[in-house]
C-alpha cells in the first residue's frame, strides 16, 4: 500500500536552516545601463584611437582614419573586445527569456567551474581576485589609448606612466590649489561661525566651593557622590560598575543650579566648560553639528590633560527635542511631571500600571471638544521644537554615547591596513551637567541612563535652608537682625530662592544707604521685601469715600483670615493701588506643608467671600465690582472640592464621569447631552448651596468682629500698608513692630471711627464729598511704637508669589 507524499508543512523553519528560495528559471534581467556601459566604453576608446590618427595627420579624413585603425593591431583588439561584449550581452538577453538555454549554461557549462571555485576559494578571495582583474583591464585600456596618442607601444607606456604623472604634477597641483582655495573659503566661514558660546575655565579660575551653596543640602550630598567617582573611579569600576557621567538639575529659576555646577568644578580642581544656551542656535544648517564635535574634541583633550573635566549646559531646554514621534512612548521623564489633579498626599498615580497611567493622563488632557490624536499622525522635523537646528541634538546624543569608540586616523585606518586591531580609547573622565527650568522640553533620548544618569530637582529651599541662606548673605553686610528676626524672615518668605534672598538683602542695604545708614535694620528688610513683592506704588490718590470703602474691603479679608485661617499667616495688607488691584491682603504658610485639607479650603472660601459679605453689611446691602475676583476664586475652589477632591456631598469625580459619558453607552447623542446638562446643573446647584452656606457663616463672623474691621480699616487708611505683625497688633490691641495697636482699645476713639464710617456711608449713598476728617489716634505712652507712619514704597504688579491665594484683589 503506497502512501501519498505528504505536502510540506508551512510554518516556522528550524533555527539552523535558512529561508527556502525557489530557483530562478531564467537569468535576472540587467538594468539598461549595466547592459550598455562596456559597449559605451569601447566606443569611446575607439573614437579616441581614430582621433589620435587624425591628430598625427591633419589632412587625413575621418573615413581614412577609421580604415587605418581597422588595419592596426590595437584597433582590432578594441573591436574584438567590443564584439565579445556584444556577444556577452546577446547571451544574457537570451538567458533572460529562454529557461532551457539558461539552465544549460548554468548547470552544464559553468556549473562545474562555479563549484570548483566555491570549494577552493572563499568569497573574500574571489572578491579580491575580481577586483585585481578589473584594475588590470582598466590599466590595459589606458595603456592602449596613451600608446596610440603618444605613437608608442602600450607596454612602454606602462613603464613611462610614472614619468608622465610626474610631468603633469605641476598642473595637478594648480588644480588642487584652486580647489583648496574654493573649499577653504567655505571651511573658514563655517569655522568662524562655529566659534563662541563655549567658555573654558581652568582650575585656578573657579573660586566657588560647596560652602557657598546654601539651602540645597539634600541635592548637594548626591552631587558629591559624582565627584567621588570622578576623582576615584576605581572605587566603583573595580566592582563591575561604571561611573555616572551625567547629571540633570531642574527646578525653578534662582534655586542655585548654576552655582552648584561651579562648586563642583571648584571642589574637584578640574577644568569647567560652560556652554551658553544659545551656543547651538545658528542661521546655517550644519554649524551646530560642527560646534558639538568641536566641543567634545576639546573636552577629550582637557580630560586627558587634567584627569577629568566638567561641562555644564545652562538652560538645556534650548537643545530642544525631536517631537512626539521620536519619544519612546507615553511615559513621562523620571520624576518631572505630576499626576493629573495631584495636589499633595500619597502618589496614588504611581500605583497604577503604565497603561492605566497613560489612559488617565490622556483623558485628563482632553478638552470638551473631541480632538484628533495628532501624537501619531503629525510629522515632526528634527529639533523644530526649539533646538539649535537639524542634526544638532542628534550629534550631541551621538557624541555623549560615542566616547568609547576608537579615535585617531592612524589608530583607526593605518593600523587596520596593516592588519592590526585599533587600540581602545582611553577612559575620558567627563562629567556632563545640565540645568533647566523646563525639563519636559528635553528629548527623552537625552535623559536615558548612559547619557544623563541622575536627575535631581533643585526646588525651593526649606525653612532651614532659607535661614542658612539669609545668614550667609547677611554675614556679608552690617546688620542688626536677631536670630528670631531672621527666623521670622525665613517664615514669611516661604518660596524664596537663593537669588531672591540675595536680592532682598541687597535692596535692604540700598534702603539703609538711602536713609544715610550703613547698618541694615528690620524695617529696611520689610521695606525691601514689600518693594520686591509689590513693586513701587502708583502715583494716584483715592477720594475719601473710595479710600474708606477699599480699606473696609481689605479689613474684612484680613479679619476673617485672622479668625479662620490656622494654616496661614497674614503677610501684608495694603490699600495702595497697584497695576491690577486697588488693595490686597496676602497670606503665607508659617511652615512647609505639602498637603491641604477640607477645613483649609473652606477657610480660603471664607476669606474670599468676606469682601462680599462685608460690603453688604457695612454699606447697607450694596456691593462693588471689586468682589469679582474674590467670587471667581471662591467658585473655583468650591468646584474642585465638589467635583474633584471628594470634599463635597458626592464622592465621584464629575470631570471623569463627564469625559467617560457614564450612563450613555451609545456614545454622544441627545440622551448623553441631556445627561451632561443635568449633571452640570446638579453640580452647579451643589456649589451654589455650599457657597451660600459659607457666605452666611462669613457674615456672622463679620457681625461679631465689626469693631476689629473698622479698627483695621482706620489703620490701613492711616498707614496705607501694614505688615502681618502690625495687622495682628491692631486686631489684638497691642504694640506692633511699626504700628501701635493699643490706641484701638480706647472707647472714645472707636466711637470717632464709627462716626467716620457713618459719614463715609452717607457720602457713598449721595455720591458727595466726605465731610468728616479721618480720626487721629490719641497720644499714648509709646506713640506708634517709636516709628513713623509706615507709608512704605509698596503696591505694584500683583500679590506676593507665595500668597496662596492672594486674599483680596479688590
Amino acid at each position: 500500500m503506497t502512501t501519498a507524499p505528504t505536502a510540506p508543512v508551512e510554518g516556522l523553519r528550524p533555527p539552523d536552516e535558512g529561508p527556502v528560495e525557489r530557483e530562478r528559471q531564467t537569468r535576472k534581467r540587467l538594468a539598461p545601463w549595466d547592459r550598455i556601459k562596456f559597449l559605451v566604453l569601447f566606443t569611446v576608446v575607439w573614437f579616441i584611437l581614430v582621433w589620435a590618427a587624425m591628430a598625427d595627420n591633419p589632412l587625413l579624413p575621418f573615413v581614412d582614419a577609421t580604415r587605418e585603425r581597422l588595419r592596426s593591431t590595437w584597433g582590432l583588439v578594441v573591436l574584438s573586445l567590443a564584439g565579445l561584449e556584444l556577444l556577452r550581452q546577446v547571451h544574457y538577453l537570451i538567458s533572460e527569456r529562454w529557461a532551457a538555454y539558461h539552465r544549460f549554461w548554468i548547470h552544464h557549462v559553468f556549473g562545474g567551474f562555479e563549484r570548483l571555485t566555491h570549494r577552493r576559494l572563499s568569497d573574500w578571495t574571489r572578491f579580491r581576485l575580481g577586483r585585481w582583474v578589473k584594475w588590470l583591464i582598466w590599466l590595459a585600456l589606458i595603456a592602449i589609448v596613451l600608446g596610440q596618442v603618444m605613437d608608442t607601444s602600450p607596454v612602454l607606456v606602462v613603464f613611462q606612466l610614472p614619468a608622465l604623472i610626474w610631468g603633469a604634477l605641476p598642473f595637478v597641483i594648480q588644480i588642487v590649489f584652486i580647489m583648496f582655495i574654493a573649499v577653504g573659503q567655505f571651511v573658514a566661514i563655517f569655522w568662524f561661525l562655529s566659534r563662541g558660546g563655549v567658555d573654558v575655565y581652568y582650575p585656578d579660575d573657579i573660586k566657588t566651593r560647596f560652602t557657598d551653596v546654601w539651602g540645597q543640602d539634600h541635592v548637594l550630598e548626591r552631587v558629591k557622590e559624582n565627584i567621588v567617582y570622578l576623582e576615584n573611579p576605581e572605587a566603583i569600576e573595580s566592582k563591575g560598575g561604571y561611573v555616572p557621567g551625567g547629571i540633570l538639575l531642574w527646578g525653578p529659576p534662582g534655586t542655585g543650579k548654576t552655582l552648584m555646577a561651579e562648586a563642583v568644578a571648584g571642589e574637584t580642581g578640574k577644568p569647567y566648560v560652560f556652554v551658553d544656551p544659545g551656543a547651538f542656535i545658528n542661521m546655517f544648517f550644519g554649524v551646530g553639528v560642527l560646534k558639538v564635535k568641536s566641543l567634545f574634541r576639546k573636552l577629550r583633550k582637557l580630560a586627558l590633560r587634567y584627569g577629568g573635566v566638567i561641562v555644564f549646559f545652562d538652560e538645556a531646554d534650548s537643545l530642544g527635542n525631536r517631537g512626539a514621534l521620536a519619544q519612546g512612548g507615553p511615559g513621562f521623564p523620571r520624576g518631572m511631571r505630576p499626576a493629573p489633579f495631584h495636589t499633595g498626599g500619597c502618589r496614588g498615580f504611581s500605583y497604577l500600571s503604565p497603561d492605566a497611567q497613560w489612559l488617565l493622563t490622556r483623558d485628563a488632557m482632553r478638552s470638551d471638544v473631541e480632538q484628533p490624536d495628532t501624537r501619531r499622525n503629525r510629522i515632526v522635523m528634527g529639533n523644530m521644537a526649539g533646538g539649535g537646528g537639524m542634526g544638532t541634538l542628534e550629534a550631541l546624543l551621538t557624541e555623549i554615547s560615542g566616547l568609547k569608540k576608537p579615535r585617531g586616523f592612524v589608530n583607526r585606518y593605518v593600523r587596520r591596513m596593516l592588519g592590526m586591531r585599533p587600540k581602545p580609547p582611553p577612559k575620558y573622565r567627563i562629567l556632563i551637567m545640565m540645568a533647566t527650568n523646563l525639563p519636559e522640553r528635553l528629548d527623552e533620548a537625552l535623559l536615558r541612563p548612559g547619557r544623563i544618569d541622575r536627575i535631581y530637582k533643585v526646588g525651593y529651599p526649606s525653612k532651614a535652608g532659607r535661614i542658612r541662606t539669609y545668614k550667609g548673605y547677611l554675614d556679608k553686610v552690617r546688620h542688626e537682625l536677631t536670630e528670631e528676626q531672621i527666623d521670622k524672615l525665613a517664615t514669611i518668605t516661604p518660596y524664596a530662592t537663593g537669588a531672591t534672598i540675595k536680592d532682598t538683602v541687597n535692596e535692604a542695604l540700598i534702603t539703609a544707604i538711602r536713609a544715610g545708614r550703613d547698618v541694615i535694620t528690620w524695617a529696611d528688610v520689610m521695606k525691601a521685601k514689600q518693594l520686591k513683592e509689590l513693586g513701587p506704588p502708583e502715583d494716584v490718590e483715592y477720594i475719601e469715600r473710595e479710600r474708606h470703602a477699599v480699606a473696609v474691603h481689605e479689613a474684612c479679608h484680613a479679619v476673617v483670615a485672622y479668625r479662620t485661617r490656622q494654616h496661614m499667616e497674614i503677610d501684608i495688607a495694603t490699600i495702595e493701588k497697584g497695576s491690577d488691584y486697588l488693595g490686597m491682603v496676602a497670606s503665607i504658610p508659617p511652615e512647609d506643608q505639602f498637603t491641604r485639607w477640607r477645613s483649609e479650603y473652606e477657610s480660603d472660601i471664607y476669606v474670599s467671600l468676606a469682601s462680599l459679605a462685608g460690603e453688604r453689611m457695612f454699606f447697607d446691602g450694596d456691593s462693588s465690582s471689586g468682589v469679582s475676583g474674590d467670587l471667581e476664586s471662591a467658585t473655583g475652589v468650591a468646584t474642585y472640592m465638589e467635583g474633584f477632591w471628594g470634599m463635597g456631598t458626592t464622592v465621584s469625580s464629575y470631570s471623569t464621569a463627564k469625559r467617560l459619558e457614564v450612563g450613555s453607552p451609545g456614545g454622544p447623542g441627545r440622551k448623553a447631552q441631556e445627561q451632561g446638562v443635568n449633571a452640570r446643573q446638579a453640580l452647579a446647584d451643589r456649589i451654589e448651596d455650599n457657597l451660600s452656606a459659607l457666605l452666611e457663616r462669613t457674615a456672622a463672623i463679620l457681625e461679631e468682629e465689626r469693631r476689629r474691621v473698622l479698627a483695621l480699616a482706620h489703620a490701613l487708611e492711616t498707614h496705607k500698608t501694614l505688615t502681618g505683625d502690625d495687622v495682628v497688633a491692631v486686631l489684638e490691641g497691642r504694640p506692633g513692630p511699626l504700628v501701635d495697636g493699643t490706641v484701638y482699645t480706647d472707647e472714645e476713639f472707636m466711637r470717632q471711627i464709627e462716626s467716620y464710617h457713618r459719614a463715609a456711608l452717607a457720602a457713598h449713598r449721595g455720591h458727595t464729598k466726605l465731610t468728616l476728617a479721618l480720626p487721629v489716634p490719641p497720644r499714648t505712652g509709646n506713640p506708634d511704637n517709636g516709628s513713623v507712619p509706615a507709608q512704605v514704597e509698596a503696591a505694584a504688579i500683583g500679590p506676593s508669589p507665595w500668597a496662596r491665594p492672594a486674599d483680596s484683589p479688590a
